[in-house]
């Protein structure tokens, strides 16, 4: 009686929920949240996950194993034709049957969803995460086609809510769920004991991409110098060889080659963020900026492009400073303000640590996606 009794137990207890993401494999800032969403979603010890990436020309071998290293299951699909990638993200699908899909950033969220769709998958999420795509009114037409089997389009910031439903996105299903990041990368003990250990030099940390705007902060360098200021400015970050080149001309051009060192890919980015004074994003468009809120969480004083994404994050001259797109002169004076003022300058790095720690968490993050799926908490 007693095995009948445990095998009906058995019996009776619920499948583990299975996820799958669906993302670009260009290891961007839409990469790092679905890769933190799995690890999130498998440390509930009830549900099962799978990333999925479309390959990209940095989809590595190494980068693939390092994920794989964390405990996470990863499959690659291809990136040859659209066609040819939902036809490779079917068979997955088909094979592995997930109960819910979230197919991240444009154009990945068209195909993504276009193979849920096709396999039957019941519960379909769209994750967006820039308020500015480069939607033709064929991919938009696709994306809109997809909403009724849709349960919701995600904007990573109130910002990017807003661009879906201006591009027509049903706004009873769009909504807003800010990422986060791993606050465990910055613990307490990683700051110095005061400001002025810190070394009053500025540091961007984004990859070279048309969406970035290094060429901006590099001219404000150069009025920053025009003034009597050299500090000294550290660009961390791979993406588009061609832009960096183009970077690096600007600054042999501008004379300022003892004063920039392009970083590359760090390893160690939560440790210089906290060696640093200032930390700027210089930016022509965002979705949720987390290279900003890795900043705010070393407690750096933060600098930032007023584009859509950023008023959400920053508020000006309480947790950071803002200052108009594409204009190197507010820029530099901003940094000489707080390059000159180290009072404000800590006073802006504690404010907005504390906001990182309250507001941007991976937790937080994970529990609001968490509510929207099935018998969630159950």
């Amino acid at each position: 009686m007693q095995n009948m009794t445990s095998t009906a137990a058995v019996q009776a207890r619920p499948q583990p929920l299975r996820l799958l993401h669906f993302v670009t494999g260009g290891f961007s800032g839409a990469t790092q949240v679905a890769v933190d969403l799995c690890l999130a979603a498998q440390q509930t010890g009830n549900m099962e996950v799978l990333l999925v990436l479309r390959r990209k020309r940095n989809t590595t071998d190494q980068r693939v194993q390092q994920l794989r290293e964390q405990g996470l299951k990863v499959q690659v699909v291809s990136n040859f034709l659209h066609l040819w990638t939902v036809w490779e993200l079917r068979k997955i699908i088909r094979a592995w049957k997930p109960d819910v899909v979230f197919a991240h950033g444009f154009s990945d969220h068209i195909w993504g969803r276009q193979a849920a769709v096709a396999e039957e998958v019941p519960h379909v999420f769209h994750v967006e995460h820039n308020s500015r795509e480069r939607y033709t009114p064929r991919r938009l037409k696709q994306a809109l086609a997809l909403m009724p089997h849709t349960q919701a389009s995600i904007g990573v910031s109130e910002g990017v809510r807003e661009s879906l439903a201006e591009r027509g996105f049903p706004p009873e299903k769009c909504m807003a769920i800010p990422n986060g990041i791993d606050l465990a990368r910055f613990p307490e003990a990683l700051l110095t004991a005061s400001w002025s250990a810190r070394e009053p030099a500025i540091l961007m940390a984004s990859r070279f991409a048309r969406q970035k705007d290094h060429a901006t902060l590099i001219r404000a360098l150069a009025l920053l110098r025009a003034q009597g200021m050299t500090p000294r400015l550290y660009l961390a970050g791979a993406g588009s060889q061609r832009l960096r080149k183009r970077a690096e001309a600007l600054v042999d051009e501008l004379g300022l080659g003892t004063q920039v060192q392009f970083l590359g890919n760090v390893a160690d980015l939560p440790q210089r963020l906290a060696q640093t004074q200032v930390m700027v994003l210089s930016t022509h468009w965002e979705g949720m900026p987390l290279a900003l809120v890795e900043g705010m969480a070393a407690g750096c004083a933060c600098i930032a492009t007023q584009v859509s994404g950023m008023q959400a994050v920053v508020r000006h001259g309480v947790d950071g400073l803002l200052v108009p797109h594409e204009d190197a002169a507010a820029l530099a004076e901003a940094l000489l303000r707080v390059l000159r003022d180290s009072a404000l300058a800590a006073q802006l790095g504690q404010a907005a640590r504390q906001k990182a720690l309250s507001s941007y968490g991976r937790e937080q993050m994970w529990q609001h996606y968490q509510d929207l799926l099935p018998h969630a908490g159950s």
